[in-house]
């Protein structure tokens, strides 16, 4: 037993401990590097790693088939067999599982699935460290300090089942994130973005972008909540977005409890939702964005089953041309709701068919408007019209006729994506972003800009 390490034997040792009717396995090795600094000097760096185990055991009865689930981490040959142990107790001491399906099977075994995991380290900074010395350099030149972090991980997922699935996913997941002040600390600006691998990153350009906005700001412009014209960044439309995305339940809607229910019952499938020709859109495949191709559930909830684990994902068009085509399920709710199959994923995009970067959409702008930078503390007030509230954070800038003339003060919003994407009336190019709010969450997202007409800045924030 002692030798038993890798991670597909852990897998392996534990299927054939198991006792009840049915076992799923999620060994989950992971690795991570990361930086951090402060005032245009590193400040710490480091790579851990660790592995974590989630054992889901099966069991009929008369009244159904009950799942009992249990995760630990830094898990050793001799803690299986207690742990699958505790699995089949919770198992036989719960009630039917609602959820319950019969265990994915017939689908082909992973590449690599006997392997080491992947591994992030140190090295995935080479070219990215160099290049951050240089942007302290010019920072510090320029009058301005540069404070943030840069994390890169690996997860290597090995899923194993009784009914003889064996496969693998490794995704790597990295965020950098950016934030420069003024030595008085009184102006603020933030830039993230997401990448795989630390190589599409570029620390000169993203410093040059947060210098410009400091200087914006140099100008101080107080303006009263109301609404405003409005250009929403795409991190900023990320945020939204994925809220809309973890809210798209077909059950929940079939049951009349979200934005997405029809008045006097059903779901509001078939409707258009904007007037731009705007699709959303999940796909595991997505150049850039890939994640895994397979459920991956350690837990049963309100958008995910445990019964599901295994099963192939397929890339998915959510809102094709602006109409509500699809709402997420597993397979019990899509039993329940007589819809497809359609089970959430981890990557979201969004494109509107628009060419025009966010600067060419602010030059072009008439009139005043408003540009966010980035959204946070986003909090939902309504499930049945989905408003969401939130702060602005890290600069507002007022536009007049194409140029930014200055900051304006922060304020507190209160939209609902879905009510968004019916008043847009311009989306821009489509690029990959890192939300701000959900980045510790969810970091594969591609979103273009979005013009607003009327964006309801509901009260005046003095937060940063």
């Amino acid at each position: 037993m002692s030798r038993v390490s890798k991670p597909y034997e852990i897998v392996e040792r534990a299927l054939e401990l198991s006792t009840t009717d049915g076992c799923v396995v999620i060994a989950d090795e992971d690795s991570s590097a990361n930086l951090r600094w402060a005032g245009n000097a590193l400040t710490t760096n480091g790579v851990t790693r660790g592995r974590t185990l989630t054992v889901i055991a099966t069991a009929g009865g008369a009244q159904g088939t009950a799942s009992g689930v249990v995760s630990r981490s830094a898990v050793t040959a001799d803690d299986l067999e207690p742990l699958v142990r505790a699995a089949e107790a919770a198992a036989r001491g719960a009630g039917p599982a609602e959820d319950a399906q019969p265990l994915v099977s017939g689908v082909p075994a992973s590449a690599g699935f006997t392997e080491a995991p992947a591994e992030t380290g140190s090295g995935v900074f080479d070219g990215f460290a160099p290049a951050l010395g240089d942007a302290f350099a010019r920072a510090r030149s320029g009058g301005r300090e540069l404070y943030g972090f840069a994390h890169h991980q690996m997860t290597s997922t090995y899923l194993g089942t009784s009914t003889g699935l064996r496969l693998r996913h490794d995704q790597p997941n990295g965020t950098l994130e950016l934030n420069a002040k003024s030595p008085d600390r009184t102006r603020s600006a933030w830039a993230g973005r997401s990448t795989r691998d630390f190589q599409d990153v570029d620390p000169a350009a993203m410093d040059a972008e947060l210098a410009q906005r400091l200087g914006w700001a140099e100008r101080r412009i107080e303006l009263p909540a109301g609404r405003y014209e409005t250009l929403l960044p795409p991190t900023a439309v990320a945020d939204l977005l994925i809220y809309q995305y973890w809210s798209a339940s077909a059950r929940d809607a079939a049951e009349g409890r979200t934005v997405f229910s029809r008045p006097g019952g059903g779901t509001r499938l078939g409707e258009s939702l904007s007037s731009l020709p705007l699709t959303l859109r999940s796909d595991p495949y997505a150049p850039g964005l890939e994640s895994a191709p397979f459920v991956i559930a350690h837990a049963s909830g309100d958008g995910a089953s445990v019964f599901d684990n295994g099963l192939p994902l397929a890339p998915t068009t959510w809102i094709g041309n602006g109409v509500l085509e699809r709402l997420t399920t597993t397979r019990h709710s899509a039993g329940l709701t007589g819809q497809p199959v359609a089970p959430s994923m981890d990557n979201l995009v969004l494109d509107g068919g628009g060419e025009r970067s966010l600067e060419e959409m602010v030059a072009a702008t008439t009139g005043r408007a408003l540009l966010l930078t980035c959204l946070w503390y986003i909090r939902e007030v309504d499930p049945a019209t989905l408003l969401l509230t939130g702060l602005t954070r890290d600069g507002v800038y007022l536009v007049e006729d194409g140029e930014v003339v200055g900051e304006v003060n922060n304020f507190r919003f209160n939209e609902s994506p879905v009510g968004l994407l019916s008043r847009a009336s311009e989306a821009g190019r489509t690029e990959k972003t890192l939300p701000r709010e959900w980045g510790d969450y969810f970091t594969r997202a591609a979103m273009p800009a979005l013009r607003v007409p009327d964006f309801q800045m509901s009260s005046v924030s003095r937060g940063v």
